[in-house]
């Protein structure tokens, strides 16, 4: 009961009716109507009751209240209005107009409104609102004419609040249409209060008055447009004026705007009015007052009246002027409203109607400008549309000779190229484009052409330099009848420069002018001569461009060009190409001798003192304006704002090119970067500039992938990297750091680090038809590639840390790659992945991961629980910094992308490829244990290669191709690629894995020989020898190595021979002896071991004619356990010696020449191979000449000789004299009890031993280090007196015929037997008269001394130089003058006898180029007549 007495009763009708009556009861005691008006204005009583009850809504609480208050008005408006005879309307009309003044009117609310703009307080505005409430209630009951209210407030020209207008009209009292079209002075308080409205920004945190600002400002604009802009097909007159009218006000406003703007780049002012005026082009407005319709008339007419804006600046202005109107220098705010006013338009529409203003209307040149680059930097996509526009101008000028057409096309080309390659192509590849060809707009006649000279030419006094370079280093195609034409314009343009200070003589060689600002002279220079570089060491010739500088361009040469060239600089120890450019450049007589001492000088002073001291920028300013500019960037990258982040770039490439000078705006197309690797760290202010940018691309990278995967992202990448490209200097740099940090500093890289390189590698890569190739300095790659192969060339698979970062690295690139081409095309999907990444991967994962070669990737795509794994997946796992690698990899691997991508061509890691990386890895740093690294290893080789298709990268299950692999990467792992030592200096530490792959080596070569073997039955036997040694002599065959002999020839060819002995020695020698058999009997066949000694074994022994005794042991060996094979083995070796001995006589002489050490091996082996059966025969007379020769040095009686070949016992006789070291007296008895044998054999044995002797002579004389020149010179000199008088000992000192002694050009090398005439005049000079005497009437001594002078003449001539090694040695020229002087003696001596009439006549001729004087001697002392024709036939 207590609380049935608390609660409050609800009201009632009656009780409202008392209510009312009680308050006309008030009211006929309330005399002022305007107080009335404001007490009935508070509705607080309902409120408080409405509260009470708890049970009404505040809506209909209110709606009561003002009801109530309406009726209680309107009845005392009708009682007070029939008291003093007047009609209702007006009374109410007067009251509510001075409650309304009484709100706004005050003085000290005037001088509020005043600093407030026009704008109400908080107070003002609740009980105006208040009142146009009870407006309202009175309106409805027909107390109160709206139109009578605006006549009665804007009598006396009374000016109207902006507020108080807003409110009538938010209210629907008043509608602002009506009052535009009922208030004649509209113009006189609208305009200016609009603009005071603008000009004043509220106090910090008066947000209520920020939104009532806008409101009041988007309302108003709002009306005028949908009344000024609304579009009818027969407006009546007065609509036409309310139109007129609406746009005079909304013009009026914008060119205050304008003036504001152009007022605030004077003064540097914010021009914050601006801003506010500008947030109103927004297309909210549509729908609300205005029509789509509408506000696209209103949009394009508001851009008409800006490209038109003040047009004072002429052509000329606009031609000179143009380089500072580019949209990063441009006034932001007239930026942001051409943006606001071009959004709702397509790029093809907003041309077309800039071409319309063009045509039709005098222009704002700097406007039009800054439009287009606008245009161009928010929408990446306007530059086909700017082309095609400018092709229809272009023909349109052409067509009807119009000069505006031609002015159009110029300017709006230059303003393209003057945003950058990455927006529009540079102005000079337009031009060349446009007029560089036969079918350029010009070509077509005389007029057209003289048409565009005309119009060049009349540009020259305004044109800005760089402009002009275009025009003369790239004129326009002129037919060869009209050349003169051309070169006055050229002339005209020549004089500007010069001018202008800009003399033609200081101009590039290989200038490629841009759009913008040249570089400077000493730039220039600069990179003139890294281009002259460029080309002399791609070609190894001085360009002609140089040459005809030299003459031609002589001041430019000497004072620009050359400077630059020989700045001081520490030379490298090794010649670099720049050093032997300079040195071509001076045999060409090219550098003026005290400029190059001076160049010699400078170099020498840097070197000695090592200046490390780096040009530091000690100016911070252009780092801090890119350091909030990259900030600003990654705000609006979180953002998602394509257009200001395209806008932002276009900022930031803008601070760029301060921080890079170098060319920032160069389209380099083919242009070749060289990236020395090993060189001094840039400056400082470069190196600080760079990491400001990958850290800011890696943390935009970071950002962006939180909220989207990398296909659900905008193109900020690819557009931030593409604004890099457009700098020479700064890409150079930026590659640079990059690849140091892959290459060195890759452990100590964080995962968001390496995800955002990884990615920024990637858009590189994608961006590489707008990038220039890279060459490696020192040549790591043998030439010129990609920007993201050679980045790849930096992850060096050596260690299991480098494994690590390589894997981390690559999967996060190639992961990135998949996801940001995803729904591309399958062409445009690898522009995303490098495909050296995905090899570096196919190498690694296999290699890291164990499983992942339980489950080799295949085109049907994974079938693992990962296989439906997709692409969001996949990319949350590469993101995730707690993510494994092991697991992303593993997730990659699976991945269908991943997997299809193996089968195309470029992706695919062949053999060769997968052994020069596992080559490199080092053993003790490795990830593997031995065991483990031979279990992969194997499983590379026999299950994954061996039975891949060949076109795939495998061996297609051939095992001669696999060998064949193994076999060519060992050789090519001893020979020392020398880029790849350079590049990782480490391995050679701890060695490499070529232990292993020679052991993989080994088991394939003889399980091949094995299955061989047992295959032969079915007559398909896989001979491991000819295999092997097919091989080899591919690699050493001429084209292998070079087509013409060369010093670096002949020493490639030596050091693959040396490494193949190594290999060879390694194999088992059993696999180079074949085996074959052939009706029924198995034999030996040495064919191709002979073959192989006789064509390349022989030219790189060392010392000449004597393999190695490792060597010579090997194929021993070889031949004794093959022979185990053949049912008769004793038989088979010595068919097989005898074979040997006679085609191969430098392994017959090496034999002989270690028998020693050679016999108790081979003795032994014998043995265990045949129970110990006997040395064959052939072998045994090895051992029997040994002991003959030792017999006859120790001058013994002559023993009976063996019956052996001569070269036999001659090696034997040779070898041991060399073993005992004998003397003159030994020597000379031994040779006295060989002439008494005499015979044909005993003659050639005496023959061969002096062949040997001179070989010995020879290697004596080029390497004294190994043997003594005077001890094999006295065996040769106790050796010619025995033989003197016989023609047999001439015949090995000629080159072709040798007769018998063929043999003796098998054992030593060409280049020995080319220096023989060299040691026959060496030895000859050095015998008694008597001795050459009685040589000089030897048979045939003057054909071959004359033929030994002719071919030592020629070696001198070929340029071979035969330096003395030792004092006692004589000088070869002096050799040379007194062989010549010998002959000239011998000639008069000779008998006539001695030469045929044809020998004379051939030598005569061969002596006339070479020495007259001795072919004058020939023709003197033998008479043709006298000589005997019968020696024509001998």
């Amino acid at each position: 009961m207590g609380r049935a007495g608390r609660e409050v009763k609800r009201p009632k009708q009656e009780d409202g009716q008392r209510l009312q009556e009680a308050a006309v009861q008030l009211l006929e005691q309330q005399q002022n109507l305007c107080s009335l008006l404001r007490e009935v204005g508070n509705p607080e009583p309902c409120n408080t009751s409405c509260a009470q009850n708890g049970e009404l809504s505040q809506e209909e609480c209110e709606g009561i209240s003002y009801a109530i208050t309406g009726s209680l008005l309107v009845c005392e408006l009708r009682r007070r209005a029939s008291l003093l005879g007047v009609p209702v309307v007006a009374l109410s009309v007067k009251t509510v107009l001075e409650r309304l003044m009484q709100i706004t009117g005050t003085e000290e609310m005037k001088e509020e409104e005043e600093n407030r703009r026009g704008l109400l307080t908080s107070s003002q505005r609740v009980q105006l609102c208040i009142l146009l409430e009870s407006s309202k209630e009175l309106l409805s009951q027909g107390a109160l004419c709206p139109k009578q209210l605006w006549l009665e407030y804007r009598r006396d020209r009374r000016l109207p609040k902006l507020e108080v207008v807003y409110h009538l009209h938010f209210h629907n009292i008043l509608t602002l249409k009506y009052i535009i079209e009922s208030d004649e002075g509209l113009t006189e308080w609208l305009v200016p209060q609009l603009k005071g409205l603008c000009g004043w920004t509220p106090s910090q945190g008066e947000e209520e008055i920020k939104q009532v600002q806008q409101k009041v400002l988007s309302t108003v604009v709002g009306v005028l447009v949908g009344t000024g802009f609304e579009l009818s097909h027969e407006p009546a007159a007065a609509d036409r004026r309310i139109s007129l009218l609406c746009c005079s006000a909304l013009d009026s406003i914008l060119l205050w705007l304008l003036d504001t703007v152009e007022k605030s780049l004077m003064l540097q002012s914010a021009g914050g009015e601006a801003e506010l005026w500008i947030q109103i082009f927004d297309t909210s407005l549509c729908g609300v007052s205005a029509s789509a319709d509408a506000l696209q008339h209103f949009f394009k007419h508001s851009l008409t009246q800006i490209l038109t804006y003040k047009p004072r600046l002429t052509v000329s202005d606009a031609i000179a002027r143009q380089n500072e109107w580019t949209f990063a220098k441009a006034s932001r705010l007239v930026t942001s409203l051409l943006r606001k006013l071009a959004v709702i338009f397509s790029v093809e529409q907003l041309l077309c109607h800039l071409q319309q203003v063009l045509e039709t209307h005098e222009v704002n040149w700097k406007h039009v400008l800054c439009f287009l680059s606008t245009l161009l930097v928010y929408n990446p996509c306007a530059q086909p549309s700017l082309k095609e526009l400018l092709s229809r101008l272009l023909s349109a000028a052409f067509e009807g000779y119009d000069l505006e057409n031609m002015i159009t096309v110029f300017l709006l080309a230059r303003q393209g190229a003057l945003e950058g390659p990455g927006i529009f192509p540079s102005y000079s590849d337009w031009f060349k484009m446009s007029f560089g060809g036969g079918s350029g707009y010009h070509a077509s006649s005389k007029k057209s052409l003289v048409f565009l000279l005309k119009f060049l030419s009349d540009l020259v006094p305004f044109e800005p330099p760089q402009y002009l370079k275009v025009h003369i280093l790239h004129p326009p195609y002129v037919p060869v009848k009209h050349r003169n034409l051309l070169m006055e314009y050229i002339s005209l343009a020549k004089t500007r420069l010069a001018d202008l200070k800009e003399s033609v003589e200081d101009m590039g060689l290989y200038e490629d002018v841009s759009g913008g600002s040249g570089a400077s002279v000493q730039c220039q220079a600069k990179q003139d001569v890294e281009k002259a570089v460029s080309l002399f060491e791609s070609t190894g010739k001085i360009s002609a461009t140089v040459m005809e500088a030299s003459i031609f361009r002589r001041p430019y040469f000497l004072t620009r060009f050359l400077p630059a060239l020989l700045s001081a600089r520490m030379l490298p120890v090794k010649a670099d190409a720049r050093m032997s450019f300079i040195e071509a450049l001076k045999k060409a007589d090219k550098i003026p001798a005290a400029q190059y001492s001076s160049y010699v000088e400078s170099c020498q002073k840097e070197r000695q003192q090592h200046r490390t001291a780096l040009c530091l920028d000690t100016n911070d300013d252009p780092l801090e304006i890119l350091k909030i500019q990259l900030q600003e960037f990654t705000e609006l990258v979180v953002e998602g704002n394509d257009g200001e982040m395209s806008a932002q770039l276009s900022r930031i490439s803008h601070t760029l090119s301060v921080i890079f000078p170098g060319r920032p705006d160069e389209l380099m197309g083919h242009t070749v970067i060289r990236l020395h690797i090993n060189s001094r760290p840039s400056p400082e202010l470069h190196v600080k500039g760079i990491n400001m940018i990958l850290r800011n691309f890696c943390q935009c990278m970071l950002d962006a992938s939180r909220a989207n995967p990398p296909n659900k992202q905008s193109l900020w990448a690819s557009w931030f990297v593409r604004v890099l490209l457009g700098n020479t200097q700064l890409l150079c740099i930026l590659i640079h750091r990059l690849w140091d940090l892959f290459h060195n500093q890759g452990s100590s890289l964080s995962a968001t680090h390496i995800l955002g390189l990884a990615a920024f590698a990637v858009h590189l890569h994608a961006s590489m038809s707008h990038s220039p190739l890279v060459q490696l300095v020192p040549p790591i790659l043998p030439k010129p590639v990609p920007v993201g192969e050679a980045l790849s060339s930096a992850l060096v698979c050596s260690t299991h840390t480098d494994m690590l970062f390589c894997v981390r690295l690559c999967v996060a690139a190639v992961c990135y790659g998949i996801c940001r081409g995803d729904s591309l095309s399958q062409q445009q999907q690898q522009d995303y992945i490098l495909s050296s990444f995905y090899k570096k991967l196919l190498y690694v994962i296999p290699r890291l991961l164990p499983e992942a070669r339980q489950t080799p990737i295949t085109a049907g795509g994974p079938t693992s629980p990962y296989q439906d794994e997709n692409l969001p997946g996949l990319w949350r796992s590469a993101a995730d910094a707690n993510s494994t690698w092991r697991k992303t990899a593993w997730h990659l691997w699976r991945n269908p992308s991943f997997c299809q991508l193996e089968h195309v061509p470029r992706y695919q890691l062949l053999f060769s490829e997968w052994l020069a990386n596992e080559l490199r890895v080092q053993r003790s740093e490795d990830a593997l244990t031995d065991p483990e690294r031979q279990e992969y290893q194997q499983w590379a080789c026999l299950e994954l290669y061996l039975s891949r298709p060949e076109e795939q990268g495998g061996c297609g299950g051939d095992m001669k191709q696999l060998c064949s692999h193994l076999l060519n990467a060992i050789m090519d792992q001893h020979l020392g690629v020398e880029g790849l030592e350079q590049l990782d200096y480490r391995e050679t530490k701890t060695g490499t894995c070529l232990p292993d792959i020679l052991s993989r080596l080994q088991e394939l070569v003889y399980e091949m020989e094995v299955t061989g073997l047992s295959a032969s039955c079915r007559g398909r036997r896989a001979d491991a020898c000819d295999f092997l040694f097919d091989v080899v002599s591919q690699r050493c065959s001429p084209t292998a190595t070079s087509a013409s002999p060369s010093i670096s020839t002949e020493l490639g060819l030596q050091h693959t021979l040396n490494t193949w002995n190594r290999v060879l020695l390694a194999l088992p020698a059993v696999l180079f002896i074949k085996v074959k058999t052939e009706g029924g009997r198995t034999t030996l066949e040495c064919n191709k071991l002979i073959e192989h000694v006789n064509q390349h074994q022989r030219k790189v022994c060392s010392p000449a004619g004597l393999l190695s005794c490792h060597l010579t042991a090997h194929l021993l060996r070889g031949v004794l356990c093959a022979s185990v094979r053949c049912a008769r083995s004793g038989e088979e070796v010595n068919r097989a010696w005898s074979q040997i001995s006679l085609r191969c006589p430098l392994l017959l002489v090496s034999a002989v020449h270690w028998w020693e050490r050679l016999s108790p091996v081979l003795l032994s082996l014998w043995c265990r191979l045949c129970d110990g059966e006997p040395l064959p025969e052939q072998l045994q007379l090895l051992t029997s000449c040994q002991n003959w020769a030792c017999s006859l040095e120790k001058r013994l009686s002559l023993t009976p000789a063996p019956a052996a070949a001569a070269l036999l016992l001659a090696a034997s006789l040779h070898r041991v004299w060399q073993v005992h070291g004998c003397n003159s007296q030994a020597f000379s008895a031994a040779l006295s009890m060989l002439q008494q044998e005499r015979g044909v054999q005993w003659q050639q044995v005496l023959v061969f031993l002096l062949f040997l002797s001179v070989n010995d002579y020879l290697s004596a004389l080029l390497y004294p280090q190994e043997r003594s020149h005077q001890k094999a010179g006295m065996l040769c000199t106790d050796l010619l007196p025995t033989m003197v008088d016989s023609a047999d000992w001439l015949l090995i000192f000629k080159s072709n015929d040798r007769g018998v002694y063929q043999s003796t050009a098998m054992v030593t090398s060409d280049d020995f037997t080319q220096l023989m005439p060299w040691a026959f005049y060496s030895l000859l000079l050095q015998q008694s008269a008597e001795l050459l005497q009685r040589a000089v009437c030897c048979p045939g001594f003057l054909h071959t001394a004359v033929l030994c002078y002719i071919s030592l003449q020629q070696l001198f001539l070929d340029g071979h130089r035969l330096t003395p090694t030792t004092d006692d040695q004589m000088e070869p020229l002096k050799i040379l003058s007194k062989a010549k002087q010998f002959l000239l003696r011998a000639i008069p001596q000779t008998s006539p006898t001695a030469l045929s009439s044809g020998q004379l006549t051939q030598l005569e001729s061969w002596c006339a180029d070479l020495d007259p004087e001795v072919a004058a001697a020939l023709s003197l002392h033998l008479d043709r007549q006298s000589l005997s024709p019968e020696m024509d036939f001998l």
